[in-house]
Protein backbone atom coordinates (compact mmCIF):
# COMPACT_ATOMS: atom_id res chain seq x y z
CA UNK A 1 0.00 0.00 0.00
CA UNK A 2 1.70 3.40 -0.71
CA UNK A 3 1.39 6.40 1.53
CA UNK A 4 -1.29 7.79 -0.69
CA UNK A 5 -3.62 5.30 -0.35
CA UNK A 6 -3.21 5.16 3.04
CA UNK A 7 -3.76 9.06 3.63
CA UNK A 8 -6.84 7.85 1.66
CA UNK A 9 -7.79 5.06 3.91
CA UNK A 10 -7.67 6.46 7.31
CA UNK A 11 -10.88 8.69 6.87
CA UNK A 12 -12.50 5.87 4.98
CA UNK A 13 -11.41 3.56 8.47
CA UNK A 14 -12.46 6.05 10.91
CA UNK A 15 -15.92 6.74 8.98
CA UNK A 16 -16.33 3.24 8.90
CA UNK A 17 -15.55 3.20 13.02
CA UNK A 18 -17.62 5.95 13.73
CA UNK A 19 -20.78 4.09 11.86
CA UNK A 20 -20.29 0.97 13.54
CA UNK A 21 -20.34 2.50 17.25
CA UNK A 22 -23.08 4.78 15.95
CA UNK A 23 -25.42 1.93 15.14
CA UNK A 24 -24.07 -0.62 18.33
CA UNK A 25 -25.54 2.31 20.62
CA UNK A 26 -28.70 2.56 18.65
CA UNK A 27 -29.21 -1.22 19.24
CA UNK A 28 -28.13 -1.21 22.71
CA UNK A 29 -29.56 2.03 24.10
CA UNK A 30 -33.13 2.50 25.06
CA UNK A 31 -33.19 6.08 23.62
CA UNK A 32 -34.69 5.35 19.97
CA UNK A 33 -37.95 3.87 21.90
CA UNK A 34 -37.54 6.55 24.21
CA UNK A 35 -38.34 9.07 21.64
CA UNK A 36 -40.77 7.59 19.79
CA UNK A 37 -42.70 6.54 23.08
CA UNK A 38 -42.50 10.36 24.49
CA UNK A 39 -43.41 11.67 20.84
CA UNK A 40 -46.57 8.92 20.70
CA UNK A 41 -47.55 10.15 24.45
CA UNK A 42 -47.59 13.74 23.72
CA UNK A 43 -49.51 13.14 20.18
CA UNK A 44 -52.08 11.45 22.53
CA UNK A 45 -52.01 14.12 25.15
CA UNK A 46 -52.75 16.61 22.49
CA UNK A 47 -55.26 14.67 20.53
CA UNK A 48 -57.01 14.25 23.71
CA UNK A 49 -56.89 18.44 24.26
CA UNK A 50 -58.43 19.15 21.10
CA UNK A 51 -60.86 16.19 20.68
CA UNK A 52 -61.59 15.69 24.45
CA UNK A 53 -64.11 13.41 23.33
CA UNK A 54 -62.23 11.05 20.33
CA UNK A 55 -59.42 10.39 22.79
CA UNK A 56 -59.98 8.81 26.44
CA UNK A 57 -57.32 8.74 29.40
CA UNK A 58 -56.95 5.32 29.03
CA UNK A 59 -55.07 5.62 25.84
CA UNK A 60 -52.10 6.32 27.74
CA UNK A 61 -51.57 2.90 28.71
CA UNK A 62 -50.51 2.04 25.31
CA UNK A 63 -47.13 3.69 25.50
CA UNK A 64 -47.28 2.06 29.22
CA UNK A 65 -47.36 -1.13 27.70
CA UNK A 66 -44.82 -0.64 25.27
CA UNK A 67 -42.41 1.22 27.27
CA UNK A 68 -42.69 -1.81 29.26
CA UNK A 69 -41.49 -4.29 26.93
CA UNK A 70 -39.29 -1.64 25.26
CA UNK A 71 -37.47 0.42 28.07
CA UNK A 72 -34.92 -0.04 30.68
CA UNK A 73 -35.51 -0.46 34.46
CA UNK A 74 -33.48 2.92 35.14
CA UNK A 75 -35.78 4.92 31.95
CA UNK A 76 -39.06 3.16 32.49
CA UNK A 77 -40.29 4.55 35.98
CA UNK A 78 -39.41 8.18 34.48
CA UNK A 79 -41.11 7.54 31.62
CA UNK A 80 -44.55 6.42 33.09
CA UNK A 81 -44.42 9.46 35.64
CA UNK A 82 -43.95 11.50 31.95
CA UNK A 83 -47.76 9.41 30.85
CA UNK A 84 -49.37 10.14 34.41
CA UNK A 85 -48.50 13.29 34.05
CA UNK A 86 -50.50 13.09 30.71
CA UNK A 87 -53.30 11.48 32.16
CA UNK A 88 -53.78 14.45 34.74
CA UNK A 89 -53.85 17.01 31.48
CA UNK A 90 -56.18 14.56 29.79
CA UNK A 91 -58.28 14.60 33.39
CA UNK A 92 -58.09 18.79 33.42
CA UNK A 93 -59.76 19.55 29.82
CA UNK A 94 -62.36 17.03 30.74
CA UNK A 95 -65.85 19.45 30.32
CA UNK A 96 -67.41 17.58 33.48
CA UNK A 97 -65.84 14.81 35.45
CA UNK A 98 -67.82 11.50 36.58
CA UNK A 99 -67.15 8.42 37.98
CA UNK A 100 -66.84 6.74 35.01
CA UNK A 101 -64.33 8.98 34.07
CA UNK A 102 -62.79 8.80 37.67
CA UNK A 103 -62.68 4.90 37.43
CA UNK A 104 -60.57 5.39 34.33
CA UNK A 105 -58.11 7.49 35.62
CA UNK A 106 -57.88 4.67 39.15
CA UNK A 107 -57.20 1.98 36.65
CA UNK A 108 -54.50 3.79 34.57
CA UNK A 109 -52.97 4.97 37.41
CA UNK A 110 -52.72 1.24 39.47
CA UNK A 111 -51.96 -0.38 36.08
CA UNK A 112 -48.91 2.53 36.00
CA UNK A 113 -47.69 1.85 39.74
CA UNK A 114 -47.81 -2.35 38.95
CA UNK A 115 -44.91 -1.27 36.04
CA UNK A 116 -43.27 0.77 38.97
CA UNK A 117 -43.31 -1.76 40.47
CA UNK A 118 -42.17 -4.75 38.16
CA UNK A 119 -39.01 -2.24 36.68
CA UNK A 120 -38.10 -1.91 40.49
CA UNK A 121 -38.07 -6.18 40.79
CA UNK A 122 -36.13 -6.59 37.40
CA UNK A 123 -33.89 -3.69 37.86
CA UNK A 124 -31.55 -6.66 40.21
CA UNK A 125 -31.05 -8.14 36.45
CA UNK A 126 -30.20 -5.02 35.10
CA UNK A 127 -31.78 -5.87 31.91
CA UNK A 128 -35.49 -5.92 30.29
CA UNK A 129 -37.59 -6.64 27.47
CA UNK A 130 -36.21 -8.23 24.31
CA UNK A 131 -33.07 -7.99 25.48
CA UNK A 132 -33.52 -9.43 28.50
CA UNK A 133 -35.37 -12.15 26.85
CA UNK A 134 -32.60 -12.46 24.60
CA UNK A 135 -29.97 -13.02 27.92
CA UNK A 136 -32.34 -15.76 29.10
CA UNK A 137 -32.49 -17.48 25.85
CA UNK A 138 -28.27 -17.28 25.29
CA UNK A 139 -27.90 -18.90 28.65
CA UNK A 140 -30.79 -21.66 27.89
CA UNK A 141 -28.30 -22.83 24.59
CA UNK A 142 -24.93 -22.22 26.58
CA UNK A 143 -26.29 -24.92 28.83
CA UNK A 144 -27.86 -27.04 25.56
CA UNK A 145 -24.28 -26.51 23.62
CA UNK A 146 -22.66 -28.23 26.71
CA UNK A 147 -25.02 -31.60 25.96
CA UNK A 148 -24.49 -31.38 22.05
CA UNK A 149 -22.95 -34.84 20.65
CA UNK A 150 -20.16 -34.66 19.00
CA UNK A 151 -19.33 -36.24 15.41
CA UNK A 152 -18.71 -39.63 16.30
CA UNK A 153 -17.14 -42.83 14.04
CA UNK A 154 -19.75 -44.56 12.37
CA UNK A 155 -20.26 -47.82 14.44
CA UNK A 156 -21.27 -45.27 17.49
CA UNK A 157 -24.83 -43.76 17.77
CA UNK A 158 -25.58 -41.58 20.73
CA UNK A 159 -28.70 -39.70 21.39
CA UNK A 160 -29.85 -37.24 24.41
CA UNK A 161 -32.47 -36.01 25.42
CA UNK A 162 -33.73 -33.15 28.10
CA UNK A 163 -37.00 -32.00 29.95
CA UNK A 164 -37.63 -29.22 32.19
CA UNK A 165 -40.41 -29.47 34.90
CA UNK A 166 -43.66 -27.73 33.89
CA UNK A 167 -42.31 -27.64 30.67
CA UNK A 168 -39.85 -24.29 31.27
CA UNK A 169 -36.42 -23.48 29.58
CA UNK A 170 -34.45 -23.83 32.52
CA UNK A 171 -33.79 -26.71 34.46
CA UNK A 172 -31.73 -28.99 36.75
CA UNK A 173 -30.88 -32.06 34.95
CA UNK A 174 -27.96 -31.01 32.07
CA UNK A 175 -26.05 -33.45 29.88
CA UNK A 176 -21.98 -32.92 28.93
CA UNK A 177 -20.34 -34.48 26.24
CA UNK A 178 -16.98 -33.94 25.50
CA UNK A 179 -14.76 -35.68 22.97
CA UNK A 180 -11.08 -36.22 23.15
CA UNK A 181 -8.88 -33.51 20.85
CA UNK A 182 -7.47 -37.19 18.86
CA UNK A 183 -11.02 -38.69 18.67
CA UNK A 184 -10.53 -41.69 20.50
CA UNK A 185 -12.31 -41.22 23.80
CA UNK A 186 -15.59 -39.49 24.90
CA UNK A 187 -16.74 -38.23 27.95
CA UNK A 188 -20.80 -37.80 29.09
CA UNK A 189 -21.72 -36.32 31.87
CA UNK A 190 -25.56 -36.98 33.39
CA UNK A 191 -26.12 -33.76 36.62
CA UNK A 192 -29.21 -33.60 38.57
CA UNK A 193 -28.84 -30.50 40.67
CA UNK A 194 -30.74 -30.01 43.51
CA UNK A 195 -34.40 -28.28 42.95
CA UNK A 196 -35.67 -28.54 39.90
CA UNK A 197 -37.20 -26.09 36.57
CA UNK A 198 -36.08 -22.26 37.01
CA UNK A 199 -34.91 -22.59 40.86
CA UNK A 200 -32.52 -24.89 40.01
CA UNK A 201 -31.33 -22.84 36.57
CA UNK A 202 -28.45 -21.16 37.88
CA UNK A 203 -26.66 -23.64 39.13
CA UNK A 204 -27.22 -25.69 36.43
CA UNK A 205 -26.18 -23.15 34.44
CA UNK A 206 -22.71 -22.59 36.33
CA UNK A 207 -22.02 -26.26 36.72
CA UNK A 208 -22.40 -27.12 32.97
CA UNK A 209 -19.68 -24.38 32.35
CA UNK A 210 -17.55 -25.95 35.17
CA UNK A 211 -18.38 -29.56 34.08
CA UNK A 212 -17.33 -28.97 30.94
CA UNK A 213 -14.30 -27.47 31.58
CA UNK A 214 -13.43 -30.14 34.08
CA UNK A 215 -14.19 -32.71 31.84
CA UNK A 216 -11.69 -32.09 28.96
CA UNK A 217 -9.46 -31.23 31.43
CA UNK A 218 -8.80 -33.74 34.02
CA UNK A 219 -8.22 -37.89 34.24
CA UNK A 220 -11.03 -39.98 34.30
CA UNK A 221 -10.69 -40.92 37.71
CA UNK A 222 -10.05 -37.34 38.74
CA UNK A 223 -13.31 -35.92 37.38
CA UNK A 224 -16.17 -36.65 39.91
CA UNK A 225 -13.65 -35.61 42.58
CA UNK A 226 -13.04 -32.42 41.15
CA UNK A 227 -16.34 -31.56 40.65
CA UNK A 228 -17.05 -32.28 44.44
CA UNK A 229 -14.20 -29.78 45.64
CA UNK A 230 -15.70 -27.18 43.06
CA UNK A 231 -19.22 -27.30 44.40
CA UNK A 232 -17.89 -27.50 48.21
CA UNK A 233 -16.13 -24.58 47.36
CA UNK A 234 -19.33 -22.90 46.37
CA UNK A 235 -20.72 -23.14 50.21
CA UNK A 236 -24.44 -22.98 48.60
CA UNK A 237 -27.77 -23.68 51.03
CA UNK A 238 -28.69 -26.32 48.13
CA UNK A 239 -25.18 -26.84 46.78
CA UNK A 240 -25.63 -30.32 45.82
CA UNK A 241 -25.88 -32.54 42.83
CA UNK A 242 -25.74 -36.29 41.64
CA UNK A 243 -23.71 -37.05 38.71
CA UNK A 244 -22.94 -40.19 36.51
CA UNK A 245 -19.73 -40.13 34.20
CA UNK A 246 -18.98 -42.20 31.71
CA UNK A 247 -15.32 -42.62 29.70
CA UNK A 248 -15.68 -44.65 26.93
CA UNK A 249 -12.77 -45.65 24.39
CA UNK A 250 -14.25 -45.29 20.45
CA UNK A 251 -11.93 -47.65 19.43
CA UNK A 252 -12.21 -50.89 21.36
CA UNK A 253 -15.80 -50.23 23.06
CA UNK A 254 -13.80 -50.04 26.93
CA UNK A 255 -15.78 -48.03 29.20
CA UNK A 256 -15.34 -46.85 33.07
CA UNK A 257 -18.17 -45.93 34.53
CA UNK A 258 -18.64 -43.98 37.70
CA UNK A 259 -21.21 -42.09 39.47
CA UNK A 260 -22.23 -39.74 42.57
CA UNK A 261 -25.11 -40.80 44.57
CA UNK A 262 -27.12 -41.01 40.61
CA UNK A 263 -29.11 -43.73 39.65
CA UNK A 264 -27.45 -46.73 38.17
CA UNK A 265 -26.75 -46.95 34.60
CA UNK A 266 -28.89 -49.57 32.65
CA UNK A 267 -26.26 -51.90 30.11
CA UNK A 268 -28.64 -53.99 27.31
CA UNK A 269 -27.03 -56.73 26.27
CA UNK A 270 -27.36 -57.31 22.64
CA UNK A 271 -26.08 -61.10 22.55
CA UNK A 272 -28.41 -62.37 25.43
CA UNK A 273 -31.11 -59.93 25.18
CA UNK A 274 -31.04 -59.73 29.00
CA UNK A 275 -30.17 -56.20 30.73
CA UNK A 276 -28.10 -55.77 33.55
CA UNK A 277 -27.61 -52.36 36.29
CA UNK A 278 -24.18 -50.81 36.71
CA UNK A 279 -24.26 -49.83 40.12
CA UNK A 280 -21.43 -48.66 42.19
CA UNK A 281 -20.65 -46.41 45.85
CA UNK A 282 -20.13 -42.75 45.02
CA UNK A 283 -21.34 -40.29 47.36
CA UNK A 284 -23.42 -36.98 45.90
CA UNK A 285 -21.21 -34.07 45.07
CA UNK A 286 -20.80 -31.34 47.55
CA UNK A 287 -21.92 -32.99 50.35
CA UNK A 288 -18.74 -34.61 52.07
CA UNK A 289 -14.74 -34.09 51.54
CA UNK A 290 -11.93 -36.35 50.33
CA UNK A 291 -15.09 -38.59 48.42
CA UNK A 292 -14.41 -41.28 46.52
CA UNK A 293 -15.73 -42.99 43.58
CA UNK A 294 -15.94 -46.72 42.67
CA UNK A 295 -15.30 -47.53 39.01
CA UNK A 296 -16.81 -49.99 36.86
CA UNK A 297 -15.74 -51.17 33.80
CA UNK A 298 -16.73 -53.11 30.73
CA UNK A 299 -16.88 -53.71 26.98
CA UNK A 300 -19.70 -52.59 24.70
CA UNK A 301 -19.53 -55.29 21.61
CA UNK A 302 -21.66 -54.69 18.87
CA UNK A 303 -25.31 -53.95 19.55
CA UNK A 304 -25.17 -53.20 23.21
CA UNK A 305 -26.38 -50.32 24.54
CA UNK A 306 -26.11 -48.26 27.74
CA UNK A 307 -28.65 -45.64 29.13
CA UNK A 308 -27.91 -42.94 31.42
CA UNK A 309 -30.72 -41.15 33.32
CA UNK A 310 -31.91 -38.98 36.09
CA UNK A 311 -34.44 -39.88 38.49
CA UNK A 312 -36.94 -38.20 37.07
CA UNK A 313 -37.26 -41.05 34.46
CA UNK A 314 -37.66 -43.67 36.76
CA UNK A 315 -39.32 -42.46 40.15
CA UNK A 316 -42.39 -41.19 40.69
CA UNK A 317 -45.04 -40.87 43.19
CA UNK A 318 -46.73 -43.89 42.32
CA UNK A 319 -43.04 -45.74 41.36
CA UNK A 320 -40.10 -46.53 43.29
CA UNK A 321 -36.61 -46.27 41.51
CA UNK A 322 -36.25 -50.15 41.30
CA UNK A 323 -39.34 -50.72 39.68
CA UNK A 324 -38.51 -47.54 37.59
CA UNK A 325 -35.52 -48.90 36.28
CA UNK A 326 -37.09 -52.15 35.67
CA UNK A 327 -39.87 -50.65 32.95
CA UNK A 328 -37.09 -48.26 31.39
CA UNK A 329 -34.70 -51.31 30.27
CA UNK A 330 -37.97 -53.01 29.31
CA UNK A 331 -38.60 -50.47 27.07
CA UNK A 332 -35.27 -49.71 25.83
CA UNK A 333 -35.10 -53.76 24.89
CA UNK A 334 -38.04 -52.91 22.69
CA UNK A 335 -35.91 -50.90 20.41
CA UNK A 336 -33.45 -53.04 19.60
CA UNK A 337 -35.47 -54.19 16.28
CA UNK A 338 -36.46 -50.74 15.35
CA UNK A 339 -33.24 -49.33 15.82
CA UNK A 340 -32.46 -46.40 18.60
CA UNK A 341 -32.98 -43.31 16.26
CA UNK A 342 -34.93 -41.01 18.49
CA UNK A 343 -34.98 -43.00 21.28
CA UNK A 344 -33.62 -40.68 23.93
CA UNK A 345 -36.93 -38.26 23.96
CA UNK A 346 -39.37 -40.90 23.46
CA UNK A 347 -38.27 -42.44 26.34
CA UNK A 348 -38.51 -39.24 28.69
CA UNK A 349 -41.86 -38.50 27.01
CA UNK A 350 -43.29 -42.07 27.91
CA UNK A 351 -41.93 -42.28 31.39
CA UNK A 352 -41.22 -39.03 33.16
CA UNK A 353 -43.49 -36.71 34.36
CA UNK A 354 -44.13 -33.13 33.94
CA UNK A 355 -43.68 -31.93 37.46
CA UNK A 356 -39.68 -32.95 37.31
CA UNK A 357 -36.69 -32.82 35.64
CA UNK A 358 -35.35 -34.94 33.16
CA UNK A 359 -32.83 -36.19 31.32
CA UNK A 360 -30.94 -39.50 29.04
CA UNK A 361 -28.47 -40.31 27.01
CA UNK A 362 -28.12 -43.74 25.14
CA UNK A 363 -25.20 -45.06 23.88
CA UNK A 364 -25.09 -47.54 21.30
CA UNK A 365 -22.33 -49.32 19.64
CA UNK A 366 -23.84 -50.34 16.06
CA UNK A 367 -22.89 -53.13 14.31
CA UNK A 368 -21.13 -52.07 11.10
CA UNK A 369 -20.91 -54.21 7.68
CA UNK A 370 -17.95 -53.69 5.82
CA UNK A 371 -18.38 -53.94 1.83
CA UNK A 372 -16.89 -56.68 0.44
Amino acid sequence: MTSFDRVVSRPRDRFRDWRMRVRRQVVESDRPALIFLVLLTLVIVVGGVVEVDLVPQTTILLPIFLASLWLGPRTLPWFVIYALVGVVVLLAVQPSISSRTVMRVVVTFVIALLVIVTSFRRSRLGVSGPRGESMFVDLRDRISKQGVIPDLPLEWYVDSATRSAGGTSFGGDFIVASRATDGSTLELIVVDVSGKGIEAGTRSLLLSGAFAGLASAVTPDRFLVDANEYLLRQDWDEGFATAIHLHLDLRSGDFELRKAGHPPAIWLHAGSGRWSVLDSDGPILGLMEDATFEVVRGRLLPDDGLLMYTDGIVETVSRDIGSGIDKLAGRAQLLFPTGFGRAAQKLISDLSTSNDDAALVLVHRQRVLLPR
